[in-house]
């Protein structure tokens, strides 16, 4: 349940402002928030994270954008029935990755690309590539996840009598 639920909220908030920005903003459009730091910035990345493989072959692209998704889910899924209860922070972190990623495949059935907004920067000399709320969840359950893998202790394998 905990799986629905997550991800259904990631999904909604997601799809929500990626609404907002694509029914008020032109393509390209950029409205300061945080002078020198923050944007909105409508932009349309036909890539995955941060525009990698963006200039890729259509046909790859479609194939490599719409197969890897439902793969990811089914592997968390996985994961999911393999962990006890009592994992809950786990489960929490795997369901937001599952929100995010179904988010962005969402826009890539709706519109072949995936609408993306937060632009953070410094004084416009450095950037960093515009993401959205499911690159967010994603980003920060695997972060999550890869802090509590360096915080379990190792268990020592039993020694065998031989």
């Amino acid at each position: 349940m905990i799986l629905i639920a997550v991800t259904m909220a990631v999904v909604a908030l997601d799809q929500y402002t990626k609404m907002i920005i694509h029914t008020t903003f032109d393509l390209n459009e950029s409205v300061r928030v945080i002078s020198g730091f923050f944007n909105f910035t409508y932009v349309r990345n036909t890539g995955a994270a941060f525009g990698i493989f963006g200039n890729a072959h259509e046909t790859f692209r479609q194939v490599f954008f719409l197969s890897i998704p439902p793969i990811a889910i089914f592997i968390i899924v996985t994961f999911l029935y393999g962990l006890p209860e009592t994992e809950k922070i786990e489960i929490y972190a795997l369901s937001i990755i599952s929100g995010g990623a179904m988010g962005n495949y969402i826009d890539r059935l709706r519109f072949g690309y995936v609408i993306d907004f937060l632009d953070f920067h410094i004084q416009h000399k450095y950037t960093w590539p515009a993401f959205n709320v499911a690159d967010s969840a994603i980003v920060i359950g695997v972060a999550v996840l890869t802090l509590l893998m360096f915080r379990k202790k190792p268990v020592p394998k039993e020694q065998s009598a031989t």
